[in-house]
């Protein structure tokens, strides 16, 4: 009889410290989006004017998806620099290529981004980084801060369930709201961020890491008093082409960031800690609501434990539901999104449970296509993408409208 009981005691530990770790972080998402986001609109007033920035667009060799990015970009903005691995033209723009020899601590794209900081001059007050698929949207200048983070909305390339993957993302992102209230970011998107130029060169990328986005602002905020802004202009960069490329993708994002979380304070760690479990066991979620209703009884509080975790796993019902009013999808949609949410919280997850169970050490840039194919798979018309300005919307000409595709971008 000690045994069974004991076993029952055993498993009530287990099921009660799964839900209190998931709990917490869930409950931190609610306390970003629902009180930590108040007043954030308002700190979003442009003070610097186009001609205040420099863009820096980071490549190995993708000519032609570069092209569309600088093509894309504010006639405003003069000063557009592409700081790419191999020799490529770029009508618009000043490439500048990392030399092989050079050679520092940070590797991959924070190797190229450090070479440009010592040796690509600028006069301008901020830097932009954008990625090389990185559209600007809604873009006439920037508020004032010390680090400017840009909303993303990924663009259907070709794969439902990476698109399907990007929503659900594009939905829990929603937490950004929050973060101009927090000391340290919990991460930055590196596809759209402005930095101060003296911050950036006196901080720097010199450092062994896979995610320097989120490690050069993690240093920044240590040393400095941060002032951190984000604009909800929703800059399109491409959902990843492939299952296979979004499964890497998302494997190097939790590996860079589990590997520089020694840059947090001992207080954010735990956090950060709850974050990371949160993101890659999401999946086991629905196994701990089941787990209380088929042990009925096996330890105290389980009546108590049942209602907890059904109410967890509505809210990953709820990222998604988030995701769906970031892309202005249809409510008659919305149904449908909903029903795939289980499907998008697993293969959003194994690419970071994988880099938990095994990090990686290396960059891998995640595969782009080009804008006749961006343009096929979303139904537009041919040149669409070219006819962008970074000044206006890419596709829907006001928040009124909504998206009718389902898996596309199409309007």
């Amino acid at each position: 009889m000690a045994d069974v009981v004991s076993l029952q005691g055993a498993v009530a530990i287990i099921l009660w410290v799964a839900l209190l770790v998931y709990g917490f972080s869930s409950v931190w998402w609610i306390v970003e989006v629902a009180l930590l986001s108040h007043g954030w609109k308002q700190d979003t007033e442009e003070v610097w004017g186009l001609d205040d920035i420099q863009v820096r667009i980071l490549t190995i060799d993708a000519e032609p998806v570069v092209q569309q990015t600088v093509n894309a970009i504010p006639d405003g903005i003069a000063d557009i620099r592409v700081i790419a691995e191999a020799d490529i033209t770029i009508q618009g723009a000043q490439v500048h290529v990392v030399p092989e020899h050079f050679e520092c601590k940070a590797t991959n794209k924070g190797r190229a981004v450090e070479w440009a900081r010592r040796n690509v001059d600028a006069d301008e007050e901020y830097l932009l980084y954008l990625d090389e698929d990185t559209l600007v949207t809604e873009f006439t200048g920037l508020p004032d801060a010390d680090f400017i983070q840009f909303t993303e909305k990924p663009i259907y390339t070709g794969s439902r369930l990476t698109y399907l993957c990007e929503v659900f993302r594009t939905g829990y992102q929603f937490e950004q709201l929050g973060f101009h209230r927090l000391a340290y970011p919990l991460y930055a998107w590196g596809g759209g961020f402005a930095i101060r130029r003296e911050i950036e060169a006196a901080v720097g990328w010199d450092v062994a890491t896979i995610t320097e986005d989120t490690n050069l602002i993690w240093r920044a905020a240590r040393e400095y008093d941060l002032t951190y802004k984000l604009v909800d202009a929703r800059f399109r960069n491409q959902a990843p082409p492939s299952l296979k490329a979004m499964i890497k993708q998302r494997r190097r994002w939790m590996s860079g960031t589990v590997g520089d979380d020694y840059l947090l304070p001992p207080l954010y760690r735990p956090l950060y800690f709850t974050r990371v479990i949160a993101w890659a066991f999401s999946p086991f979620v629905p196994l701990l609501a089941i787990a209380s209703y088929l042990l009925p009884g096996t330890a105290p509080g389980i009546g108590l434990y049942a209602l907890i975790s059904t109410a967890l796993l509505g809210i990953l019902f709820v990222y998604m539901l988030f995701g769906l009013i970031a892309y202005r999808k249809h409510p008659l949609l919305w149904p449908i999104f909903l029903l795939l949410t289980p499907l998008a919280v697993v293969l959003h997850s194994v690419g970071a449970l994988w880099g938990v169970v095994s990090p990686v050490e290396t960059f891998e840039v995640t595969e782009k296509v080009t804008a006749d194919v961006v343009e096929e798979a979303n139904k537009l018309e041919e040149g669409a993408l070219a006819e962008h300005d970074g000044t206006e919307r890419l596709l829907r000409e006001s928040d009124e409208e909504f998206e009718t595709g389902v898996f596309t971008d199409d309007d």
